[in-house]
């Protein structure tokens, strides 16, 4: 990063500064000082809207001056959800300041007058504030002013405040050096563990800075410290929660003021004075930059007497505002973002925020998304593509690739190949969308990186690795140069090592190289033909690359090297150092006293790019200026404050980097502009040439040029003096600039008759094609208008020419029809189907017109197009494919059919479980394909992974409803019975599959052969246990009579629950027996048909499977029961057998005598005889009483319709 002053506000009457705080949701500055001195200010950018970002001129739109204390102002706080502002001074008095209409007001006062206000903090979400005082007084209120609690901390007296970022704790710092921990209800937690592990030193003095991150904005890297503890000895602490036992240390060497975190947590600023050596020379200002890590990236001297305070602004953190005595200085800074630009894709990154921020804030102990978010920006077509990294060190870019240095495994996902599977560190090679396409993974943490196209470097502190990289384009290539055969093994050296060229044949990638160095690495650049390796004591290494890598030489820079680049052909180095000076070095030269070009120093850079395609070319930017320099001769400077990406023929790419990423920190949704983030700027010479072709004329220019030349702007010489139709000079200028392709187009030129129809093909050439199009019609060639469009793939303006006017017959209508197809596929890549489709149409292309109904999803339209095709066609089969992939089966195979493919046709019907059409087509096209054993296979698969359900529903389309059936009838055996709802369902539905079986066989004639007992399928089920052919409906009339006959007792009906249950003693082998003849004994003795509850006892007693205990109870029951009354039936009716003529009980369904069967009602349970009327079910053929159906609408016993049937 570089940091500069850029402006400086003076406080009127000289008023010393105490505090200052800047609003970082609305960019409000608060500064209090001496004699009640406290002043909102506000910066705004001007509205010049051709220069943008930090460059823009920022003047004062707020300055106003709030009243209200007395006394010297000590704090001030920023509310910034609420937009309040809290001031307290050294009375005792405090101010809540409020937002009304544009001007700050007061709000509410609190004035304790007992102590000085020492801290003041609100909460992550602005909920709280807390307050603390000297004499060691807490009080903790809300937004609306309510006091919530306060406490009197005993002991030593409070020097601050700071907020857990997630308001569960509360931090107090401590006059002596201590820091205590509090919970948000003010109860001591603990004293913080401060002061180095290793003796170094014990805090003493007091703390003058806490500041805990509040993740808002994601780490840098996950458990990243975040607790910044500063002592006023110049000691920070930086802490990754309370409860840290090892913290960072660090020694700033100066008496601290404060210090601050930046917007997300990745830079910590100290402030304060450094003692001087000499005893005559006064303390310096200066303010330190700290990564959470320790790291110190820049040191910035501040004029003045004495600094009091700072303060980040809230926008990407790239300004910096200093309370120095009387005035606020400000200063701009610039990151060192991770970011590279190749072909036309910027591509950069940023923290991942956190997913979801609540009004809780951020776990204090960091369980937030951490990670780097890489965004491929395509500014051609203006489309993102990003990708998520676990921790990016640096990347870097040539041609049309670019590599990621990351850490361990992350989201890009490339394979390794197997001599890359050690080491932790990886490097991934990308394409201009992000996709992946090679990788190393080595052992040499990628602090820096550089590429060109054939090698990417990367280097440690002490050692670097070259990698040769394989593109797509590497790989196709059938040529492997003798170099990339020598180089199987990626090499690694060490920085003090002096490799002389010569490969090593006993080297290999695995050898042990040395570690450590007094001095290490800081910065890398690369050439085709070089490397250059920046070393902290200023020394550069020069190696060359070809055949192997040998150093050549070194030379020195003046001071620590921060950034370096080579030029386009290899002779010149600009190095930007520590302290923003720019320095060129010729690598030419041999001496390292002679390598530094002596003419050439730049104070304040902070970047810089050569020209790709002229060597003494070189843009740098200074502060907000960008200059440009010629063979070190410098051009009128650019106001921008954007990152170089390109210099090419005289124009520069920059963007404006801080407010891509700002905006992508802030919002995940926020999308980049061109227009707004992309700057395209040209070189003087350009605009001047520019300006004296379009004011002056081609003479002049001419003139210019030949002073000042370029291949860019002979070029553009050349393209005026087509336009004039200046033919001669045309010609000359592109043979200055070497296009032969102009050259050719302009003797071609002279050969054109018509002025008009020259004018017409210049601007073609020129890619003004409107203009090119309007001359051909003012020439009246409307055919080359016409090719014209052709040739461009316009096709829509290609139609309108057509229909405007031209010549008709067949040659016109192929031409129409050509230009329909081209326009309906233009509108299909762009996904607007119903207007391709109506091209299509147009155009006569049925093939075009399929593709677009299927996208369409109109279906009737598409199975009608199909049958219009011939047999044969070759659409036939991917239409097939299209009815397939949404389940037309029929349609599917009908396609397959008429193109002969019935191996595709058969292998639909399988994947679509339409069995019993596939078991058709290989009956009626003799296909070979087993068929039912691909069938019993699958359905095999199916039971073993029991998925029953799904076998039965594949063997009903198979309409093979026997086997269903059998599988039914097995689910319900095993059901449990006390579930006899359920089991009587399965049984209905095994019932209702055999029913279906039997009418399957009835329209196949094949009844006969059931009767004769010749399927061998039926005569193996008919010999089983189950007699599923037999008597189908047997289970399902098991478990309905248990219901109705339970239904009936519980209902009081115990004579119809008599009748009932004796029907239940046919079914012994599907119910359970105990559970029968209970059921018949108690209804039986409720009718006081003592005969057949003696029968049911007598059964129920000789029952084998009951305990001796259940068995005794039993014959106890009927001991008591049978002693009061004699086994007779009482009220029992008696009615004539139709068959034999004896007198039976009407409570049996069937005679005792001659044994006739009369049936059961399956509505009530009782007897059917031939007196009544009955009704029959269409579907299991079971019958009732009719006055039983009369409030019925489906059947009691298998559920069927009754209105279905009448």
């Amino acid at each position: 990063m570089f940091i500069y002053l850029s402006k400086k506000i003076a406080i009127p009457n000289s008023t010393q500064i105490n505090c200052i705080a800047w609003n970082k949701e609305c960019g409000f500055i608060a500064c209090g000082g001496e004699d009640g001195m406290l002043k909102v200010l506000k910066l705004d950018s001007g509205k010049d809207s051709k220069v943008k970002g930090l460059a823009a001129p920022s003047n004062l739109s707020m300055n106003q001056t709030l009243e209200g204390h007395s006394g010297q102002i000590q704090v001030v706080a920023w509310n910034e959800h609420h937009q309040k502002l809290t001031s307290s001074d050294q009375n005792g008095l405090i101010i809540v300041w409020m937002l009304y209409k544009g001007a700050w007001y007061e709000e509410m006062i609190n004035n304790r007058n007992k102590s000085v206000v020492k801290g003041m903090a609100w909460n992550f979400d602005g909920q709280k504030i807390c307050i603390v005082y000297e004499d060691g007084a807490v009080i903790v209120g809300s937004v609306d002013g309510n006091r919530i609690w306060g406490k009197d901390v005993k002991g030593k007296p409070l020097s601050g405040v700071e907020w857990s970022p997630d308001g569960k704790i509360l931090l107090f710092s401590v006059v002596g050096g201590e820091v205590h921990a509090y919970d948000s209800q003010g109860n001591f937690l603990m004293k913080l563990n401060l002061g180095s592990n290793s003796g170094t030193y014990r805090p003493s003095s007091s703390v003058v800075g806490l500041q805990w991150y509040n993740g808002r904005y994601g780490y840098i890297e996950a458990n990243s410290p975040c607790l910044a503890i500063l002592f006023d000895s110049g000691h920070l602490q930086i802490m990754r929660n309370e409860n840290d036992d090892a913290p960072v240390f660090i020694d700033c060497g100066i008496k601290a003021v404060c210090c601050q975190w930046n917007q997300d947590g990745s830079v910590i600023a100290v402030a304060g004075s450094m003692p001087s050596n000499q005893p005559d020379t006064k303390e310096t200002n200066v303010v330190l930059f700290y990564s959470p890590l320790g790291e110190c990236l820049r040191t910035l001297k501040m004029p003045g007497r004495q600094i009091s305070a700072l303060a980040w602004d809230g926008f990407g953190s790239l300004r910096l505002a200093f309370a120095i005595d009387s005035h606020i200085y400000f200063a701009n800074v610039r990151p060192r973002y991770k970011w590279c630009y190749l072909a036309t894709t910027l591509v950069y990154a940023h923290h991942c925020p956190p997913r979801n921020t609540t009004a809780e804030g951020t776990n204090c102990n960091q369980e937030p998304v951490t990670g780097n978010t890489v965004t491929f920006w395509e500014t051609t077509s203006n489309e993102l593509y990003t990708k998520t990294v676990n921790f990016l060190y640096a990347m870097a870019s040539s041609g049309e690739h670019c590599v990621l240095a990351t850490q361990e495994e992350d989201s890009l996902g490339v394979n390794a190949r197997e001599e890359d599977s050690k080491g932790k560190y990886g490097l991934i090679l990308c394409n201009a969308i992000g996709t992946p396409v090679d990788t190393k993974y080595i052992n040499v943490e990628p602090f820096w990186i550089s590429m060109n196209n054939s090698y990417v470097f990367a280097a440690s502190k002490d050692r670097f690795l070259l990698w040769r990289y394989r593109t797509p384009k590497s790989r196709s290539t059938v040529e492997v140069s003798a170099a990339m055969l020598n180089e199987k093994k990626d090499k690694i050296y060490h920085v003090d090592d002096t490799p002389i060229g010569v490969p090593n044949p006993v080297w290999h990638f695995d050898q042990s190289v040395k570690q450590g160095t007094s001095d290490p690495i800081c910065c890398l650049a690369s050439s085709d033909q070089l490397l250059v390796i920046g070393r902290e004591s200023g020394q550069l290494q020069r190696y060359s690359l070809h055949p192997s890598l040998a150093l050549l030489g070194t030379h020195m820079a003046v001071a620590k090297p921060n950034q370096m680049a080579i030029n386009s052909d290899s002779t010149r180095l600009s190095v930007i150092d520590m302290n923003g000076m720019l320095t060129l070095v010729d690598l030419t030269s041999s001496g390292e006293e002679q390598s530094l070009v002596s003419s050439f120093e730049r104070r304040d850079v902070w970047d810089a790019r050569w020209a790709s395609d002229n060597p003494l070319q070189l843009a740098a930017m200074e502060k907000t200026r960008m200059y440009i320099f010629r063979d070190l001769d410098p051009e009128e400077p650019i106001l921008s404050s954007g990152y170089i990406c390109s210099f090419r023929d005289l124009e520069i790419r920059a963007a404006l980097l801080d407010e891509i990423i700002t905006s992508s920190l802030m919002s995940s949704d926020e999308h980049p502009s061109v227009s707004e983030h992309i700057l395209d700027l040209e070189v003087k010479s350009l605009r001047d040439t520019r300006d004296l072709l379009s004011k002056v004329g081609i003479g002049e220019a001419s003139t210019f040029i030949e002073e000042n030349p370029h291949p860019r702007l002979w070029r553009l010489l050349g393209e005026a003096a087509l336009k004039t139709l200046d033919l001669e000079r045309a010609e000359e200028a592109f043979v200055r600039c070497r296009d032969y392709g102009s050259i050719k187009f302009a003797k071609r030129l002279a050969s054109v008759q018509g002025e008009t129809l020259k004018r017409a093909e210049v601007a073609a050439y020129l890619k003004d094609f409107d203009m090119a199009e309007q001359l051909y019609i003012e020439a009246d060639r409307r055919d080359l208008a016409l090719s014209l469009r052709e040739k461009l793939g316009d096709w829509q303006a290609a139609l309108q020419l057509m229909q405007a006017g031209g010549s008709g017959g067949h040659i016109e209508d192929w031409r129409r029809e050509q230009a329909c197809n081209e326009a309906g596929d233009l509108l299909a890549v762009s996904g607007e189907w119903s207007r391709a489709k109506e091209m299509y149409i147009k155009g006569g292309d049925v093939e075009r017109l399929a593709r677009s109904l299927h996208a369409l999803e109109e279906w009737e339209e598409l199975s009608a197009l199909a049958k219009s095709f011939s047999p044969g066609h070759p659409m036939l089969m991917e239409l097939g494919q299209m009815f397939a992939s949404v389940g037309m089966c029929a349609e599917a195979v009908d396609a397959y059919l008429k193109c002969g493919q019935k191996k595709a046709a058969m292998n639909v019907c399988v994947s679509l479980n339409e069995w019993s059409m596939a078991v058709n087509l290989a009956r009626e096209h003799n296909i070979s394909e087993d068929v039912p054993g691909l069938l019993s296979k699958y359905i095999e698969h199916l039971l073993e992974e029991k998925k029953t359900f799904q076998a039965i529903e594949l063997y009903c389309k198979a309409e093979c409803f026997l086997e269903a059936a059998k599988i039914m009838f097995q689910i319900a055996k095993d059901e449990d019975k006390s579930l006899v709802k359920k089991k009587k369902k399965f049984y209905v539905l095994a019932a209702h599959l055999v029913e279906r079986h039997l009418n399957a066989l009835n329209e196949k004639s094949l009844l006969k052969e059931k009767e004769n007992g010749e399927n061998q399928s039926e005569k193996m089920l008919l010999t089983g246990s189950d007699l599923i052919m037999d008597y189908p409906w047997k289970g399902a009339e098991a478990y309905h009579y248990l219901m109705l006959a339970q239904r009936q007792l519980y209902e009081g009906d115990m004579e119809s629950a008599l009748k009932t249950s004796l029907l239940l003693k046919e079914y012994e082998d599907l119910l359970n027996v105990e559970t029968v003849y209970s059921l018949i004994a108690l209804t039986s003795c409720g009718c006081e048909a003592y005969e057949i509850c003696s029968q049911a006892f007598i059964k129920l007693e000789a029952l084998s499977n009951i305990s001796d205990e259940q068995q005794e109870k039993y014959e106890e029951l009927a001991l008591e029961i049978f002693m009061k009354h004699s086994p007779k039936d009482n009220k029992s009716k008696y009615v004539d057998c139709h068959n034999c003529g004896s007198r039976m009980s009407e409570r049996f369904s069937f005679c005792p005598s001659c044994k006739e069967r009369f049936g059961a009602c399956i509505a009530s349970g009782r007897p059917l005889f031939l007196s009544a009327s009955h009704w029959t079910c269409s579907v299991c053929h079971h019958r009732a009483f009719q006055q039983e159906m009369t409030s019925r609408a489906s059947c009691p016993l298998c559920y069927s319709s009754v209105l279905a049937e009448a």
